[in-house]
């Protein structure tokens, strides 16, 4: 392989980019719209769930009980009810998620120390909302419960102590429970997968159906030299993309980068070589610009979104598709960019990531060195 040939092929593919300004101009900005796009409305915080209202008990202590949800950021009420053919219209016209309904005997029961039950309803059309804010409204309840037991406690014995347990939680990385913190980083790996695969996808495809792959094939450039000179310049924009991408969720998303900034671009030049590759090799194959475009959206963006653990937990995917996730090296990036970002942590305890990915890349470069072959079919 011979620097001067290599050097010819990049700076041809550099021409033909340059000169296509439009194509230029996406491949930079549709990375800016999608994390933009994903950052804003992909979040699974679960905030200001509205809540409809209906407190029988009218007293001092159920606006009190009532006090600790609204006081928080997890509910917000939306409307008073009278019976239950109130909730169950604010329900099913959208106004509430939730309904909230206190019994008319109340503050009697807590006054007695007795035990009093106090229904919520939720719509559970929307599972993994309704999920999240019942283990917010559970919380908030036993906190409450928890501080008239102990109020009764020291009512009957000044020596009681304050709580049998003295239980304090505490959140290491990520201490607001924010999930763009972890959500952009993933972002990051999943745009990179698609940018890159999509740029690479039509550059043997369209030499084939321009007729220009002839004129390629007579030359002396080498099967190595033509696929890493047709690599180069995208792989200098998908730099610039991940450059973009790390400067967004910097300073518009305000999320924290604790890790090295140096392994974060050396790992992305690793995770973005494979990608190209990958789509150099869709191209090669499939030998048609239409059908590469959507053979490398396929092999990228569904796996990579829905195998790489970003959105859905690996450990609760049934065994048989964890089992598959471990072919797809979004998974591993993803991992890698959520530890550099959050925890900080250096290639040491990155070690096997940072291995899986190079074998990633190494295999997909080959492969499309070894599936394209100088010769006319």
């Amino acid at each position: 392989m011979r620097a001067r040939r290599l050097k010819a092929v990049a700076r041809k593919e550099f021409i033909h980019v340059i000169r296509d300004p439009r194509s230029l101009a996406l491949s930079i900005a549709i990375p800016m719209i999608l994390i933009f796009l994903f950052g804003f409305a992909l979040t699974l915080d679960v905030d200001n769930v509205p809540t409809i209202i209906w407190d029988q008990s009218r007293s001092a202590a159920s606006r009190e009980f009532l006090s600790r949800f609204f006081a928080s950021r997890y509910f917000s009420p939306v409307a008073q009810g009278e019976n239950y053919r109130d909730l169950e219209r604010a329900i099913d016209e959208r106004i509430a998620l939730a309904a909230l309904i206190v019994p008319g005997d109340f503050a009697a029961r807590v006054a007695r120390g007795d035990a009093v039950s106090v229904q919520m309803i939720f719509d559970g059309s929307d599972p993994n909302t309704a999920t999240i804010a019942l283990g917010y409204a559970d919380t908030v309840a036993g906190g409450f419960s928890r501080e008239i037991a102990v109020s009764s406690m020291r009512r009957q014995s000044p020596a009681a102590p304050s709580t049998p347990v003295d239980f304090r939680p505490r959140v290491w990385f990520n201490a607001e429970l924010e999930s763009r913190n972890y959500i952009i980083p993933g972002l990051i790996a999943i745009i990179m997968m698609v940018i890159a695969a999509l740029l690479t996808s039509l550059t043997i495809a369209g030499e084939w159906e321009r007729g220009t792959m002839e004129q390629l094939i007579s030359t002396p450039v080498t099967e190595p030299e033509l696929i890493l000179g047709k690599l180069a310049p995208y792989f200098v924009i998908g730099m610039v993309d991940v450059v973009i991408s790390v400067l967004m969720g910097e300073f518009l998303f305000a999320v924290p980068l604790r890790g090295s900034v140096a392994l974060l671009f050396i790992m992305a030049a690793v995770f973005l070589v494979g990608a190209l590759s990958m789509g150099i090799t869709v191209s090669v194959v499939t030998k048609s610009q239409l059908l590469s475009s959507q053979a490398a959206m396929v092999l990228t963006f569904i796996p990579a979104f829905l195998l790489s653990g970003l959105v859905f937990p690996i450990s609760n995917m049934p065994r048989a598709v964890q089992m598959v996730t471990y072919l797809v090296p979004a998974r591993y990036f993803v991992s890698l960019l959520k530890d550099i970002y959050m925890k900080g942590l250096g290639l040491k305890a990155l070690g096997l990531e940072a291995v899986l990915l190079a074998v990633f890349s190494a295999a997909m470069l080959s492969t499309a060195v070894l599936k394209f072959k100088k010769k006319l079919d």
